[in-house]
């Protein structure tokens, strides 16, 4: 059974940085390119980025180009989405997901999320 784990949001003042992470268990973060996205009250889901499972690199969505980076962790299965310099805007519910590729268009697993208050 696939299972995909969100942890690290919280409560945030504008201009910190919060790193979350993506645990996983009966799939491969390596092997599976892995995608973060948020929705905030109101709003549709948007993709943040999406990460290769070939060579570890990430794309972004243009908002958050510089501030956010992924990074991945082979041994313990899990990849992080680093935010920094943080936003109201920002404010969402982040999720993790995964599919063959980034360029696929279906995503096969999702997790419940993790919330992310960016106020001062």
């Amino acid at each position: 059974q696939v299972r995909l784990v969100e942890a690290g949001g919280g409560l945030v003042q504008p201009g910190d940085s919060l790193r979350l992470s993506c645990g996983a268990a009966g799939i491969s973060l390596v092997e599976n390119a892995v995608g973060w996205f948020r929705q905030a009250p109101g709003n549709e889901r948007e993709g943040v980025s999406c990460m290769n499972p070939s060579d570890g690199t990430a794309a972004y969505e243009n908002s958050v180009k510089g501030r956010f980076t992924m990074s991945r962790d082979n041994v313990k299965n899990t990849v992080y989405l680093l935010l920094d310099s943080l936003t109201p805007e920002d404010t969402a519910v982040y999720h993790c997901a995964t599919k063959n590729r980034c360029s696929d268009d279906s995503w096969n697993y999702w997790g419940q999320g993790t919330q992310v208050t960016v106020s001062s």
